[in-house]
C-alpha cells in the first residue's frame, strides 16, 4: 500500500519569513528546505512570486491581489453598465415610436 502525502498549506506570514531567511542570507536555501520536509523548488517559488511583487505576495488560495481583484471588479462594472445602456436605448426606441 503506498503512502499518501497530505497536502499541506503555508501561511502568507509563513512564507514571506521563509523567505526573508534565504535573501537575507541567514540560512541556505537547502537547509531550510530539508528542515521544512518539502522540496527546494517550492521555496524558489515562493522567493520568486515575493520578490515580483512584495506588496502583493501570497494573496492566498482563491483570492486575487488586491490590484488583480480591482480590475475584475471594474471589468465587471464595465460590463453591467454597458448592458444598462443597451437596456435603456430599446426602451428609448419603444418609446419614441409614433403611434399608428
Amino acid at each position: 500500500m503506498s503512502e499518501r502525502k497530505l497536502k499541506r498549506y503555508f501561511s502568507q506570514e509563513f512564507k514571506i519569513k521563509t523567505v526573508k531567511l534565504i535573501i537575507d542570507g541567514q540560512r541556505p536555501l537547502r537547509a531550510i528546505a530539508r528542515e521544512l520536509e518539502v522540496d527546494p523548488s517550492l521555496i524558489r517559488n515562493w522567493k520568486r512570486q515575493y520578490l515580483q511583487d512584495q506588496q502583493e505576495a501570497f494573496p492566498g488560495k482563491g483570492h486575487l491581489k488586491p490590484s488583480d481583484q480591482e480590475l475584475r471588479d471594474l471589468n465587471k462594472r464595465i460590463v453591467d453598465l454597458e448592458e444598462e445602456n443597451e437596456i435603456l436605448k430599446k426602451a428609448i426606441s419603444i418609446f419614441s415610436k409614433k403611434p399608428k
